[in-house]
């Protein structure tokens, strides 16, 4: 590849960390690669639900970023700004410190952030799903609240506790409500004074059906599993008003109740609209071969990409893991092919299908296009899943098999408060922001529908068997 150089990777998603390890085998030393991501580990978004159940450790899904990676070195920083003109990343690392390093090639994979609309209330009330952090502040909430019921002799205050509201029927919201209620079950199992108490969960969503990227078919199967277990599923409806005693909802009902998870979307990263270079509903606009138009040296991928989709003419690849992981691997040849190694080629792939984890037994898929349901999709589901985590296969398994023979482990860590975990903050490494620096905020004035266009998580497999 001629001359040692430096190709600088923004973004340790799935797009970003299949870039690098894809590049690291074909370059085998000859070029550097440097990795910015402002936490150590790629994070297998797909299984956080299981985090936020109980079922797995948050470390099962946390792969680290330091490995046996020729030419790799990993900056534990956060990109600030990019100077393109002098080919410069300026960022900052996590203790404050500034620095800048040049490159002679650059993947921009930042990935996406929550996604918020302008509904009073929610920013204060409501907590988001989109890192270990929050899985792990939703465990422990839920786990707070059934016990705080239990100590309780207020009838309102119990039912207000027992109550739980997921907006955002799509791939991640649908897991996060189906894994939770089962574990809000198992915990009043354990309590002889809730015996009685309904565990009540609420869905709910503005699209006419949940799943609705899914065929009808299989979405009538999650819908049909999901009430079975008393699930109130609410469609066409959405939240009016967050407060700190409860929810309205767009249907006018008052639901009384201390939790309100927000699981609606998810939008690009904020940095890529500070790029100054052309985007598309705020996705860094690239050609078929991922390539910055006009500016051959930089590559984008992931949810940070409007990439075109060669299998539908005048559309972008949907914001899903299964994109991005693919599309990192692209840029990775594609940029071997910019230093002669190899050809250009454009991204080009046809959806795999999609696994939904419902808790339990159940699940939903379409593997190949053939739909799948209860057991069957199960193991489609978990089998996705493994295959397509880079490590900690076996750790995962044993997890499964654990859960299914012994009961589950219902204590808080009492690792993060609500306070430290807001839904404002707009990207999941905001709680990891260095001292004095202030996360964005300004997800909070995006409007749109509350349904995942992407589901990053589902920027991983629930989302597409794959979603960034």
């Amino acid at each position: 590849m001629g001359e040692r150089q430096r190709v600088v990777v923004i973004g340790g998603g799935f797009a970003g960390f299949t870039a690098v390890r894809a590049l690291s085998r074909i370059a085998k030393g000859a070029i550097e690669i440097v990795l910015i991501n402002p936490t150590d580990y790629f994070l297998y978004l797909p299984l956080l639900p299981e985090v936020a159940a109980g079922i797995l450790d948050a470390r099962k899904v946390a792969v680290p970023l330091v490995g046996d990676y020729p030419g790799v070195r990993y900056l534990l920083a956060s990109a600030d700004s990019v100077d393109i003109e002098a080919r410069r990343v300026k960022c900052t690392d996590a203790e404050g410190n500034h620095r800048e390093l040049g490159y002679d090639r650059l993947v921009i994979a930042v990935g996406s952030v929550n996604k918020l609309l302008p509904v009073p209330g929610v920013a204060e009330y409501a907590h988001g799903f989109r890192s270990i952090g929050e899985a792990l502040y939703l465990r422990d909430h839920l786990i707070r609240q059934v016990e705080l019921a239990d100590a309780s002799d207020d009838p309102k205050e119990r039912t207000a506790r027992c109550t739980f509201v997921v907006v955002g029927a799509g791939y991640t919201g649908t897991e996060v409500a189906a894994q939770g209620q089962l574990l809000t079950q198992a915990l009043r199992g354990q309590r002889p004074r809730l015996r009685d108490q309904p565990m009540r969960w609420i869905l709910a969503d503005l699209a006419p059906r949940i799943l609705p990227e899914l065929n009808e078919r299989l979405s009538r199967s999650a819908h049909r599993t999901l009430s079975e277990r008393g699930m109130e599923i609410r469609t066409d409806t959405s939240v009016a008003e967050a407060t700190a005693e409860g929810v309205k909802l767009s249907d006018g009902e008052f639901v009384p109740t201390k939790s309100l998870i927000w699981c609606v979307g998810v939008r690009p990263d904020p940095m890529v609209e500070s790029l100054g270079l052309p985007t598309v509903r705020g996705r860094l606009r690239v050609d078929e071969y991922l390539r910055v138009p006009d500016h051959p040296e930089i590559f984008a991928c992931g949810d940070a990409a409007a990439v075109p989709d060669l299998t539908r003419p005048g559309e972008y690849t949907a914001m899903t893991a299964q994109h991005a992981g693919r599309q990192g691997r692209q840029v990775a040849r594609n940029i071997a092919a910019s230093y002669g190694h190899g050809r250009l080629k454009p991204y080009k792939h046809n959806d795999l299908g999609f696994v939904v984890d419902l808790g339990g037994t159940g699940a939903a898929a379409n593997p190949l296009g053939v739909p799948l349901s209860g057991m069957a999709a199960k193991v489609v589901t978990r089998g996705y899943h493994l295959l397509s985590i880079p490590r900690n296969r076996a750790r995962i398994a044993g997890s499964w098999l654990l859960d299914l023979l012994a009961p589950r482990q219902t204590v808080q860590l009492d690792v993060l408060h609500g306070s430290v975990a807001p839904l404002k903050h707009s990207t999941p490494e905001a709680l990891h922001a260095p001292a004095g620096e202030t996360p964005d905020t300004d997800a909070s004035q995006e409007a749109g529908a509350p349904s995942r266009a992407g589901d990053p998580q589902k920027a991983g497999a629930s989302s597409k068997a794959g979603d960034s």
